[in-house]
Formats: C-alpha cells, sequence, structure tokens
C-alpha cells in the first residue's frame, strides 16, 4: 500500500505521519507538495496537522485552495481513502469535504496533551481493528479544534453513524464532544487528535496505529491476490 503526505507551507506534523506509516506501518510513503496536481499513484493521502500558510484567515482556508487540493477531491470522490488529522481536517472542512467548521478552543488556549477518546464507530475503513465503544489515548495539540455545526448537520452525522471519535472529557468545547467525523460514503476522515504520535508504548500510547492498521487491512482485503 502506498501512502502520499500533502506538506503544505507551514505544516509540521508531516514528519510524524511519513514515521508512522514507513516504521509504524512498515508501507511505503511518499512526502507529496502542495504544488502537486497527480496522485493517481497513491492509495491512501494524508493530510497532516501544523500551520499551513500561517493560519491566515482560518486555520485551513488557504491549503483549501491548493492545486493538490482539486486532485485530493477527485482521490475522495473515487472511493480511496484521506486522513485529515488536526489542520489536515480544518483543511478537508474547508475544502467542503466533510460538513461543519472549527472555531477557537472554548478556553480560548492552545492546549497540547493525551485525551481519551471512545470509539464510536467501528465499522469504517480507518477503526476495523478497534472494538466499539474502546477507550484509547491519543494526543491533542490544537488552538482552534471546536468542531461546531448546526443541529440539522448534526442530526445527519448521528444517523448515518457519522460520528468516528468522541472525547471522553471533552478538552475544546467541540459539539456532542466530537473528536473526528467521516463522510457518508465513509472514506474521508477528519479529527483532531494525532494518531501518527500514538504509534509506539516509547511514546506513550500505540493506540492510533490501530488506525492505519486499520487502512492497511481495508486495502489489502480489496487486493488480494488469487489465482
Amino acid at each position: 500500500m502506498k501512502f502520499a503526505v500533502i506538506v503544505f507551507p507551514g505544516s509540521n506534523c508531516d514528519m510524524d505521519l511519513f514515521h508512522a506509516i514507513e516504521t509504524g506501518l512498515g508501507e511505503e510513503v511518499d512526502y507529496v507538495f502542495h504544488t502537486e496536481t497527480n496522485l493517481e499513484n497513491y492509495d491512501a493521502i494524508l493530510l497532516p496537522g501544523g500551520f499551513s500558510y500561517g493560519d491566515y484567515l482560518r486555520s485551513g482556508a488557504i491549503a483549501s485552495f491548493s492545486n493538490v487540493m482539486e486532485s485530493v477531491k477527485q482521490f475522495a470522490e473515487s472511493g480511496k481513502p484521506v486522513l485529515g488529522i488536526c489542520n489536515g481536517f480544518q483543511v478537508l472542512l474547508e475544502a467542503g469535504l466533510l460538513p461543519g467548521a472549527m472555531k477557537r478552543n472554548e478556553a480560548l488556549k492552545f492546549i497540547c496533551r493525551p485525551v481519551e477518546l471512545t470509539v464510536e464507530n467501528n465499522k469504517s475503513i480507518f477503526t476495523t481493528n478497534y472494538d466499539l465503544h474502546e477507550k484509547i489515548n491519543v494526543p491533542i495539540a490544537h488552538a482552534e479544534g471546536n468542531y461546531e455545526c448546526d443541529e440539522e448537520t448534526l442530526k445527519d452525522l448521528e444517523q448515518n453513524n457519522q460520528i468516528v471519535f468522541r472525547y471522553v472529557n471533552n478538552p475544546n468545547g467541540s459539539v456532542s464532544d466530537i473528536a473526528g467525523i467521516v463522510n457518508e460514503r465513509g472514506n474521508v476522515l477528519g479529527m483532531m487528535p494525532h494518531p501518527e504520535r500514538a504509534v509506539d508504548e516509547l511514546l506513550g500510547s500505540a493506540d492510533g496505529l490501530k488506525l492505519f492498521q486499520s487502512m492497511l487491512a481495508n486495502w489489502r482485503e480489496h487486493h488480494a491476490i488469487t489465482s
């Protein structure tokens, strides 16, 4: 399986993601810059955390207009997996690939610490290696992680089982304790916590590795070689 880590000006978690795939998962991975327009050679796209374009206007807003994002949209439309983490989640929201928006944290402070999450949906291609309602420990690092949507959108997210992760103790004020959601098709995941920083017990938790292992298991299931 071949992964692409998209690099925007201001990305700072791209190396963490690269390490998680290359060392933690043992799969092939490339850095792909924001100017790229062809993603056909990849099986999964990863949008990292950081401060793309300095978070000017709104977090993720300028990055959503980068050349590469048109190809990311086409990639998502083809049904292949797209994962946006932290700033990557914000980019997916700004690009319209996921519903809702991000606001400043409720306390108006940057938060950087481990948090406990509940797996709300273990049927997605990102979560099949988790148990339903499993508690996992994954770090957060953000100032604008307060997820917001209107009542109708929240109702749709609930009914369509699109809420994948919830905070056990909400650190930022996100509506309905939401930490991560998928699109209706289930192949685009946005989440504020950083699973790539939780792929080895030496880091304090290996709970994030299951997310990438789920993606790999799904890919292998659909690319099995039979004779």
